[in-house]
């Protein structure tokens, strides 16, 4: 039998993702994105929304991405797998996490859109991305000026 373990997801940054190295080295970010949902309440028709807060974990060169470009309250998006696991804390206590472990992380708006504070559009199939992935990447050269352009 098949299975599938993918989430993708665009919501807003609720703090400052906070960069930090494992012991030996590995770079890895820990942060939560605001989702809204629309629920249906029991006395009235209209949907009304909430926010869902989602905890996310970048790890290598994604979470030197997501520290880098992304602060709190501005949107992203994040493709990866939902993940969970357990830990004792400092009391003895067991805890359960489950996180979305990203594997893809973009841009929802435009550059100007951000600076601007303009309304946007989760537009993500054009907004550019960035993924541990990047051995598939294209290859692109510089180009010095415009008559070097093959059109």
């Amino acid at each position: 039998m098949a299975t599938l373990n993918k989430v993708i997801l665009i919501g807003n940054l609720t703090a400052d993702p906070e960069l930090k190295q494992t012991p030996s080295g590995i770079s890895v970010v820990s942060f939560t994105i605001a989702i809204n949902r629309r629920y249906q309440s029991k006395n009235q028709t209209e949907g009304q929304q909430t926010a869902d807060f989602i905890s996310i974990v970048a790890w290598r060169q994604t979470a030197e991405f997501v520290s880098r470009y992304f602060k709190k309250g501005k949107p992203i998006l994040v493709c990866g797998a939902l993940q969970s696991r357990s830990y004792t804390d400092g009391q003895g206590n067991k805890r359960y996490v489950t996180e979305v472990v990203a594997d893809e992380v973009g841009f929802v708006e435009n550059k100007s859109e951000s600076s601007g504070g303009s309304q946007y559009t989760p537009d993500a199939y054009a907004a550019p991305s960035y993924s541990n992935t990047d051995a598939a990447a294209p290859k692109f050269e510089a180009v010095s000026d415009e008559d070097d352009l093959p059109f």
